[in-house]
């Protein structure tokens, strides 16, 4: 084998246990992400969102109260906030669209819940990091707010 070879080889088989290696979890603020993400245009402001915890003031009427969403993205060389965030705005843009579909203009009561593991919080979300990827998985609610 040449050296080229033996490099390759012994890469792919050292990413295994790379990947498994940085493997963490990480708590962030939900309010920025929403904030750059509407900044941007990623999110045009017709819908809300509010993590568990938090209630829109008015009255609430649930379309649709079982909402799950998971997003990844590429970490690799990234900072956990710039990746996470990205994840978190992908899942977002995703629930608009939802919300938007089915007449709704809030997304409520949104807790993280990475296969099937419940984290509630008023303020953060979580994100799953790791070598190759990060990810988030939300579930919530759809309603209609007056």
């Amino acid at each position: 084998m040449n050296a080229k070879t033996l490099a390759l080889a012994a890469l792919l088989a050292a990413l295994p246990v790379a990947s498994h290696a940085a493997d963490k979890v990480v708590h962030l603020a939900f309010d920025n992400a929403v904030k750059a993400a509407t900044a941007s245009g990623k999110l045009d402001g017709s819908v809300k969102f509010y993590l568990a915890g938090t209630a829109p003031a008015g009255k609430v009427t649930v379309v649709n109260d079982n909402v799950d969403i998971t997003r990844k993205t590429n970490a690799f060389g990234k900072k956990d906030q710039v990746t996470c965030d990205w994840a978190l705005q992908s899942a977002l843009i995703a629930l608009q669209a939802d919300a938007k579909s089915s007449g709704a203009n809030a997304v409520t009561d949104i807790v993280s819940d990475y296969n099937g593991s419940e984290y509630r919080d008023s303020q953060n979300y979580e994100c799953h990091v790791g070598f190759l990827m990060s990810g988030v998985q939300l579930r919530a609610k759809l309603a209609k707010v007056q």
